[in-house]
Order: C-alpha cells, then sequence, then structure tokens
C-alpha cells in the first residue's frame, strides 16, 4: 500500500508557504504522492461543503510544489475534461511531467455540476463516449514526432507537439467516476481508479472487483485502485443510515487499521485528504490552527510513523 497526501488547496490553509511546506515535509516523512483537485464555481445558492468554498487550481498548484520537491510523485484527483481541450491539457501535464522530472499522474472525471458546464462552455452530452477518445488524444500529442487524430469529437491535425513527457508514453491517466460504467471504463483504458470523496468505503470491495473485472476482460493486467482518503481525525464520524463509524474518521490507531482493511480489499494507494476537514479545508477557520491541526495529521499518520 502507498501512503499520500492531500495538498493544502482549499480553505483557510492554502497559502504559498503551506505549499511549499507541506510538501516538502510530505516528502521528507515518506509519503509517496502529493495530490489536488479541481472546483471551478461554487454556485451562489448552493449549499455544497466548505471544502468547495475556496481552491486553488490543481495544475499550478502542483507546478509550484514540484519546485521544492524531487521525489514525492505530483497528481491531480481529479480535472473535469468536458471542462478543457485535451490538447491544451496534454500540454500542462507534459510540462508538469518535465519540470517534476517525470512525477505526474493525471486523474480525470466527466463532471457533474451543471453550473460548471455552463461557466465553461463544456458540453454534457456523451460524456463518456466522449472519454476514449480524450485519452486517445493525450496520447497521441504525448508520442515522438509528429502526430494526429480524427474521430467523432475531436480532431488534430498532424503536428507535434513537444517537449515530450518525461514519463513514456505519457504521464500515467487514472480516472474517476462512481458509477459502473465509469468504473468499467477505468479498467478498460485507464491506467488506473479514483475513489470519489462521497465513496462509500464499506463497499469499496465491490467497486474494485468492478474495475479489475473490466481490466481483465479487456487483457489488460491488474490497474491501480487510489483511495481519496477523506481523513477526520478525532471523535468518530458516523454514518447517518446507521450509526456506525465511517473509515478513516477517530484516532491515528483506526485509521490506520482502516487503511490496512483497505488494502485487504484491492486498494493500491491511500492518499490522506485534509481539505476535507472543516478544521483544515474551511475558508472560515482560522489559518493559523488550520495548519497546525494538519501538521499534527501529517507527522502522525506518516508511513513507518
Amino acid at each position: 500500500m502507498e501512503i499520500g497526501f492531500g495538498a493544502p488547496v482549499s480553505g483557510a490553509w492554502a497559502t504559498p508557504r503551506n505549499i511549499t511546506d507541506f510538501a516538502g515535509r510530505a516528502e521528507r516523512l515518506g509519503y509517496r504522492s502529493l495530490w489536488t483537485f479541481q472546483r471551478l464555481l461554487v454556485p451562489r445558492e448552493s449549499s455544497m461543503e466548505p471544502v468547495y468554498h475556496s481552491v486553488l487550481d490543481p495544475m499550478v498548484t502542483l507546478g509550484y510544489a514540484a519546485a521544492v520537491t524531487s521525489a514525492i510523485r505530483l497528481g491531480v484527483a481529479i480535472i473535469n475534461l468536458p471542462f478543457v481541450s485535451p490538447a491544451y491539457l496534454a500540454k500542462q501535464a507534459a510540462t508538469l511531467d518535465v519540470l517534476s522530472g517525470g512525477r505526474h499522474d493525471l486523474g480525470l472525471g466527466i463532471g457533474w455540476m451543471p453550473e460548471e458546464f455552463a461557466a465553461t462552455g463544456g458540453d454534457t452530452a456523451r460524456r463518456g463516449a466522449r472519454t476514449g477518445e480524450y485519452l486517445a488524444v493525450l496520447r497521441a500529442l504525448w508520442a515522438d514526432g509528429i502526430s494526429e487524430y480524427h474521430g467523432e469529437f475531436y480532431e488534430v491535425p498532424a503536428g507535434r507537439q513537444d517537449p515530450s513527457p518525461v514519463q513514456r508514453p505519457g504521464p500515467p491517466v487514472l480516472l474517476g467516476g462512481m458509477s459502473r460504467p465509469a468504473m468499467e471504463r477505468a479498467g478498460r483504458i485507464a491506467d488506473g481508479w479514483i475513489t470519489s470523496s462521497r465513496a462509500d468505503l464499506s463497499k469499496i470491495g465491490d467497486a474494485v472487483a468492478v474495475v479489475q473485472g473490466a481490466a481483465a476482460a479487456a487483457g489488460r493486467g491488474p490497474v491501480r485502485i487510489v483511495c481519496r482518503g477523506t481523513v477526520r481525525a478525532g471523535a468518530g464520524v458516523r454514518a447517518p443510515e446507521t450509526g456506525e463509524r465511517l473509515p478513516l474518521s477517530g484516532s491515528y490507531e483506526q485509521i490506520r487499521e482502516d487503511v490496512a482493511w483497505l488494502e485487504a480489499r484491492g486498494v493500491t494507494e491511500v492518499f490522506y485528504d485534509l481539505n476535507w476537514d472543516p478544521l483544515v479545508g474551511s475558508p472560515e477557520v482560522d489559518p493559523k490552527a488550520a495548519t497546525e491541526r494538519a501538521g499534527e495529521i501529517l507527522e502522525a499518520l506518516a508511513p513507518g510513523a
């Protein structure tokens, strides 16, 4: 099991100093990866969680972190592909891979918020069908030499996009999505699958089976299973339906036991994402207190701690 950490991108602790500090500390403590996420717009009448109210751009943040690290992997979980052209994202991802020395993981989703589709001019129709072509465009543009692509949804004239990524044939592409078709798509065409922050981790074994089953049916080996760990350290958070403690909540010992339980069910990577902790990722809390809490959890849950 590989253990990563969610970068400070949301709320009170999302500051330039904290990005550099937590990226460096996570690397020194042995964390395998550092992760960001995307939120473009919060509708005026929205009741969305505090984590979404103030969010830094995920790719810019990773580029910032790349400059102060040398080994930790830099992942985004996720960018919604309908909001940006594949040629533009291919350039961003390749650039980040070059600047980080080949440490980028690119997570993609299909989006869900109507207001973000309206704001970006994204198309909600046939998002799943577009995904396969989107990945094909990325991989064509990351190839050496002249490439082109002619599909139903995307058209890339013959040309080249340099510099090429350090990783060959390109940064690993992971897909999100909690529906069965999304999980099967990840198994068929991606390098792995990323869980949602709202995933019911008590049923993660069933989801892993769907992803890996689709990979096997496509003649592929096992793919990566990456879990966003929405850690809530301290008093256990209870599931409203059952009253049971939610996974990755409670004491540090309980959280580590939950990680071992996830590994036994086929999860290959967990990253602790404190942006979902309302005492850390809300813009309304005290920045100093948020940073101190995050730092304590970072140290306590470090690999080998």
